[in-house]
């Protein structure tokens, strides 16, 4: 059987699966930065997040379609594109779902720290979070129970050195983390800063205690909370996690 004839020009179902994954990666780039830059509220940026993972989907069923009636030998164009508009298409789809995933399997918490009996308390950043749903008062033996389920590797660290070069340390492995120290009090102890999310540009504030331990050396605990958002996704305690690393290997 002779080969079909190649036509020249590109199927339709490609052009329109390939412009549905791009559209879906145009929305996706938009959502957080334009919450950041104040262009609409939280809500429209997650919603925004939402349709870019619709129009990602809707992009690699119809470029999977396209790349069939464009497939070598049957006689359309567009089997090239057809493939990149799944490859787009993917990607646009699984990052917010990605996200959406990694939500569902932490608890709905935005409050981290290594000492939940007794947390490192905020007061320089105070005046910052006015107006923060998220309010900076413990939540207590409930939230400590949901972290200790969730992240049970959340501890102090506890290192050989006197308490003042311990800060030293502690302030120097904080900034090299990009936060922005708010405040320090080496008399007291106390590191506050805050760290700025990628994407939506969320503000997180960290404190840092740091003090004697009965033992010997000092005892190094952290707390990273959000200012707004019931849950976090985990950002909190893996932004603990890499900075009580970072200042293990300092020692």
């Amino acid at each position: 059987m002779a080969e079909a004839k190649q036509s020249t020009k590109t199927s339709p179902v490609v052009l329109a699966g390939a412009a549905l994954s791009v559209l879906g990666a145009i929305v996706l780039a938009v959502s957080g930065p334009g919450y950041r830059m104040g262009w609409w509220p939280l809500g429209t940026g997650f919603n925004l997040l939402r349709w870019a993972a619709y129009a990602g989907a809707a992009g690699v069923v119809v470029s999977i379609l396209g790349a069939i009636v464009a497939r070598p030998g049957a006689g359309r164009r567009g089997f090239g594109l057809a493939v990149l508009g799944i490859l787009i298409g993917g990607v646009v789809f699984w990052m917010p779902y990605a996200q959406m995933r990694k939500a569902g399997e932490v608890p709905r918490i935005h409050d981290i720290t290594t000492d939940t009996t007794n947390p490192p308390q905020f007061v320089a950043v105070l005046p910052l979070r006015a107006g923060s749903p998220n309010s900076t008062v413990y939540g207590g033996a409930a939230l400590a129970a949901q972290q200790e389920k969730a992240y049970p590797d959340i501890k102090p660290l506890e290192v050989k050195l006197p308490p003042d070069q311990a800060f030293d340390k502690a302030l120097a492995v904080a900034q090299s983390m990009g936060w922005h120290i708010d405040a320090t009090d080496k008399a007291a102890g106390r590191i506050e800063a805050t760290d700025t999310t990628f994407w939506f540009g969320f503000k997180d504030d960290i404190v840092v205690r740091v003090q004697a331990d009965p033992g010997g050396g000092s005892r190094i605990d952290v707390r990273s909370e959000s200012r707004i958002g019931r849950s976090d996704i985990g950002t909190n305690a893996r932004r603990i996690r890499k900075y009580l690393a970072a200042l293990a290997s300092a020692q």
